[in-house]
């Protein structure tokens, strides 16, 4: 392993986590609050940071191992020194606390600790939001846009964080790739926030909404999440911009150059604006009853069904009160998730189309053994080793619910809240049913399982392997 050239790349990142610190400082002089918490978090980034810029290596080449360490040590390193403003303000005073509610907003996944959101400070809040967004593309993404170059092996970085069974790149330079997708990333976030200032949303809200949409993380300034602004055309655009951040952003780039027949001829997209409206159409009439308008019901039910498969995480009504239909669909949108390739997280809608398409190709080698079926997305042939990779993905994901879900049963909270807080985590949705449902919170679990559920919440939001070869000790030894 490549050791000084890892260290290089973490002190990086944690030199970038000190510049970001400034949006959230900015905003606490904007509003008159006390800084100290910005800056002493960013004096211990840059004491930490600064030292390790000095480790990079002659020799820059490093191999798979090596990006899955960096992208796991990073995205660890990031959450440990990114809750030291909670802690520093006393917005959350136990470090534990702050560390899953930091991971949460870093994976994008929103489940949270707090009770009583509004009384913290506006500066601790964007902070806790603007953690979506860094974390919605991916840091290290961010870092590939802005180094000059950290070796031909740059790939590795982006395939251990960028999320789907098939990774790759937009345009031959890595560099260009990256840029190409935090440009489209930064214009759908300021079209959104403009969009919602239109409704009358408050310039603050309409940000931190913002951050919280485009990452698919869900963290809101409302102790009563979205239904808090009681604005039902700021519900309509949230909901259309869950889903649009729900898609891979390389069709996006393909819509830019006028590919428009490799955009319609995507599987994936195609079942994940099924699934959106099916759901959505269910959800609405199995709670018809419950609305005093058509239009409220079908805006309330979308906005679910697009929270909930986008990975969002924002409520505008406590579903753990729905009837069963609606909740056993919401939790199905839970385990799908959206598209590779977005900052959604989930199993992703490629790897359901794939498991189900593999099913179909071993009953009909049942039928007729001497058959050859070829398994096709878009049209074209699955390599066996992806096929081979999304079947182990999937086991590994079941293996570690159970196990975990296991593990959490020692809380004696109940089945039904376990199992969802795992499902939730590890999908990086945010809330669940019963105890950690829309109008609850996480707060009453142990220090044990809070570790464990935000270890959840890195697993899935970097699909297990990088944490896998992250905690193997074989991988440290040099080569």
């Amino acid at each position: 392993m490549n050791y000084r050239m890892v260290g290089y790349l973490l002190g990086v990142i944690l030199s970038i986590e000190a510049a970001l610190l400034f949006v959230p400082m900015l905003t606490a002089l904007l509003y008159g609050e006390p800084l100290m918490p910005f800056v002493f978090t960013i004096l211990i980034l840059l004491a930490v940071s600064v030292p390790a810029l000095f480790l990079r290596p002659k020799e820059s080449r490093f191999y798979a191992k090596d990006g899955f360490v960096c992208v796991a040590g990073a995205w660890i390193l990031l959450s440990m020194f990114g809750a030291l403003p909670f802690v520093f303000s006393g917005a959350i005073p136990s470090y534990v606390d702050a560390v899953f509610e930091t991971v949460s907003g870093f994976t994008t996944t929103g489940a949270t600790i707090l009770s009583d959101i509004e009384s913290l400070p506006k500066g601790i809040l964007l902070w806790r939001s603007f953690t979506h967004w860094i974390g919605g593309m991916g840091v290290l993404v961010f870092m590939l846009a802005i180094l000059p170059s950290v070796g031909g092996q740059a790939i590795h970085l982006l395939r251990a964080e960028t999320t789907g069974p098939q990774k790759g790149k937009l345009v031959p330079k890595m560099k260009h790739s990256a840029m190409i997708l935090y440009a489209i990333y930064f214009a759908l976030s300021v079209l959104m926030a403009v969009l919602l200032l239109c409704t009358g949303m408050p310039l603050y809200d309409s940000i931190v909404s913002t951050f919280a949409t485009a990452g698919t993380g869900g963290f809101s300034v409302l102790n009563d999440s979205i239904a808090g602004y009681h604005n039902p055309a700021a519900e309509w655009i949230i909901s259309v911009f869950m889903v649009l951040f729900g898609v891979n952003f390389n069709l996006y780039f393909f819509l830019l150059l006028r590919r428009y027949k490799e955009v319609l001829k995507n599987e994936e997209l195609r079942v994940y604006l099924i699934l959106c409206m099916a759901a959505t159409a269910v959800i609405a009439w199995n709670v018809w009853d419950s609305f005093a308008s058509a239009e409220g019901c079908i805006r309330t039910a979308f906005f679910q069904a697009a929270s909930i498969i986008s990975t969002t995480g924002f409520s505008t009504v406590n579903y753990d009160l729905w009837p069963d239909l609606a909740k056993t669909i919401l939790l199905c949108l839970m385990v799908v998730g959206s598209c590779a390739g977005s900052t959604a997280g989930g199993l992703k809608v490629s790897r359901v189309i794939l498991m189900f398409k593999n099913m179909g190709r071993e009953l009909k080698h049942l039928v007729r053994p001497n058959s050859v079926n070829v398994v096709r997305m878009d049209g074209e042939a699955v390599p066996t080793e992806t096929q081979r990779r999304v079947s182990n993905y999937v086991c590994m994901y079941v293996s570690f619910i159970a196990v975990s879900v296991l593990l959490l049963s020692v809380e004696g909270f109940g089945f039904e809240t376990h199992f969802t807080s795992v499902l939730t985590c590890i999908n990086n949705v945010g809330p669940g049913l019963a105890k950690v449902g829309p109008a609850e919170n996480f707060a009453d679990y142990s220090v044990f399982s809070k570790l464990l559920l935000s270890l959840n919440m890195l697993i899935g939001r970097l699909e297990i392997l990088p944490m896998l070869v992250f905690f193997t000790p074989t991988v440290w030894k040099k080569t």
